[in-house]
C-alpha cells in the first residue's frame, strides 16, 4: 500500500509537467504530502540491501560446501592428499591408461615407481598408477610423463566427492519418507529377469537400516567389508524409495580411507557393474574432468548403459562437473517441494532432468534414524530408479527408455528444454504451471 500511495502523486506531477511544457506555462511549486508510516505489528521487513546480503550469504555457503570439504580433507590428510587447481588429488600419484612397456621403462629410468596395475577386461582398459620421484608433486610428475610419452594418456588421480551431504547432526527417529571405436564387452551374459537392478557408485551402504529390510544388495570394494557411509546410505534409500528397484549393486569407492573416491577406484567400480550387466548406474559424485573417467564412461554409454549423475552444487555460474557433463551421461539437477531449482545447483547443457533433492529426509547410517538431505546427489537416484526398467545394456533399448521418460517430464522454467531444468521434472507431483502447459498441449 505504501508503494501505491507514493506512486500516484508522482505520476500526477509528471503528467502536469508534460501538459505545462506543451503550453509553455510556468508551474507553481507543488508540495507533495508526507506519506504516513504504516507499521506492521509483529513483522520485521528487512530492507533490500539486507535481504540481498542474506541471499548472497546463503548462496556462498551452499555453493562453497565442496570447496570447504576439499580444503578440510587436504589439511587433515596431508600425507595422502593434495590440491591441484582447487581439486582434490591423491598426493604424488599419476594415472596412466594402457601404458606401453617402453613408456614404463622411460618412467622407471626417471625415478618414477609403479605402485599398482589394474586390468579392466570388461572395458578394455589397463590402469597403471605411478608414484612421482621423491619430492615431486603430482602435477609436476604429470607434466614430465606427458613429455616423456607424448602419445600416451596420463592424468592425475582425482578424488570425487558426494554432491550434497546428509545433515548428520539432525538424526530423527521417524517413519521412512515415503562414435569412437569401442572395445567389445566381455564376460558371461546373465539370464534376463524381471528384477529391476540399479548400480550405485558411492560410499558404503548400511543395509542394516530398517528401510532396507527385504531388499537385496550385491557389493563391491573394501575387500568384502561393509564400511557404512552416510552419503551412500542416503542415496541408496532414495533409490528404493520409489519402490521400483528390487536390487542394488553397491560399489563402495571410499572404504573409510583418506584417498577414498579416487578415479582409479571409480573406474574399477564401473568395470564391475559392466561385468554384472547392470544397465542403469547412479553416480552422485562430482569432480573435475579426467582422462580415465572419460574413457570408461564413453565405453559404457556406447554399449547402451544408462549412467545417471548429479550435476553438482557449485552454483549456477560454476564450470561443468563430471561425470555428469560427459556426453551421453544423464545429468540431474535438484528442485525443492515447490518445483523450484535449488539455488546452489549447477546449470548448463549437462542438465537433462530435474527431480526433488530438498525438503525431504533419507536414511542415515544409524539404524532406524533419518536426517534431512539437500543437493543434486539426492535427485539423481530418483531418475535412476525410474530408468531401472532397462534390464540389460543395449543402445537401442536405452534410447527408447530415455525417450519415453523425456516425453513424460513435467516442463519447468522456460518452455521446452533449458539449462536449468533440462527436459523437466520426473518423479514428483507436477507443478500447477506444468499441469497447465500439459492441458494446453492436449487441447
Amino acid at each position: 500500500m505504501k508503494k501505491r500511495a507514493f506512486i500516484k502523486p508522482v505520476c500526477l506531477l509528471a503528467a502536469a509537467l508534460v501538459v505545462a511544457g506543451r503550453a509553455g506555462a510556468q508551474l507553481p511549486q507543488v508540495q507533495l504530502p508526507q506519506l504516513p508510516q504504516v507499521p506492521l505489528p509483529g513483522v520485521q521487513v528487512p530492507g533490500l540491501p539486507e535481504a540481498t546480503r542474506a541471499v548472497d550469504g546463503t548462496l556462498r555457503e551452499l555453493t562453497g560446501a565442496r570447496a570447504l570439504r576439499i580444503d578440510q580433507l587436504a589439511r587433515q590428510h596431508r600425507t595422502e592428499l593434495d590440491r591441484v587447481q582447487g581439486e582434490l588429488v591423491v598426493r604424488a600419484e599419476v594415472v596412466a591408461i594402457d601404458l606401453t612397456a617402453a613408456a614404463l621403462q622411460r618412467a622407471l629410468t626417471e625415478k618414477f615407481l609403479l605402485k599398482r596395475t589394474q586390468t579392466l577386461p570388461e572395458l578394455g582398459v589397463e590402469i597403471s598408477v605411478l608414484q612421482t620421484p621423491e619430492g615431486w608433486s603430482a602435477s609436476r610428475g604429470l607434466k614430465r610423463l606427458r613429455k616423456l610419452d607424448p602419445e600416451g594418456t596420463y592424468d592425475l588421480n582425482h578424488v570425487y566427492l558426494g554432491s550434497g551431504d546428509p545433515n548428520s547432526k539432525t538424526g530423527l527417529a521417524a517413519d521412512p519418507p515415503a562414435a569412437p571405436v569401442v572395445p567389445a564387452l566381455t564376460g558371461p551374459t546373465p539370464t534376463p529377469s524381471a528384477s529391476r537392478r540399479v548400480g550405485l557408485i558411492d560410499g558404503g551402504v548400511d543395509s542394516a537400516h530398517q528401510i532396507f529390510n527385504g531388499h537385496k544388495f550385491e557389493r563391491f570394494g573394501c575387500d568384502g567389508k561393509v564400511v557404512p557411509n552416510a552419503h551412500g546410505t542416503a542415496v541408496a534409500a532414495i533409490l528404493l524409495g520409489h519402490q521400483s528397484v528390487d536390487e542394488i549393486y553397491a560399489a563402495d569407492v571410499y572404504c573409510g580411507q583418506p584417498a577414498g573416491g579416487a578415479v582409479d577406484a571409480v573406474a574399477a567400480a564401473f568395470a564391475w557393474l559392466a561385468r554384472e550387466r547392470v544397465a542403469v548406474i547412479n553416480v552422485s559424485l562430482v569432480g573435475p574432468r579426467n582422462a580415465l573417467l572419460e574413457r570408461v564412461v564413453k565405453i559404457l554409454v556406447a554399449h547402451g548403459f544408462l549412467v545417471v549423475a548429479a550435476v553438482g552444487n557449485d552454483g549456477p555460474a560454476a564450470p561443468p562437473l563430471y561425470p555428469a557433463s560427459y556426453e551421453g551421461v544423464i545429468g540431474v539437477t535438484a528442485v525443492d517441494k515447490n518445483h523450484r531449482v535449488l539455488i546452489e545447483a549447477c546449470r548448463g547443457q549437462q542438465v537433462d532432468f530435474a527431480a526433488q533433492g530438498a525438503d525431504l529426509e533419507a536414511a542415515t547410517v544409524a539404524p532406524a534414524t533419518y536426517a534431512p538431505v539437500r543437493g543434486t546427489s539426492y535427485a539423481a537416484p530418483v531418475i535412476a530408479s525410474l530408468l531401472a526398467e532397462l534390464q540389460a545394456p543395449d543402445p537401442a533399448d536405452s534410447q527408447r527408455v530415455l525417450a519415453r521418460w523425456t516425453g513424460s517430464a513435467h516442463d519447468l522454467g522456460k518452455r521446452g528444454r533449458d539449462e536449468v531444468y533440462g527436459a523437466g521434472e520426473l518423479g514428483g507431483t507436477p507443478s500447477p504451471m506444468a499441469r497447465k502447459a500439459a492441458q494446453e498441449t492436449n487441447k
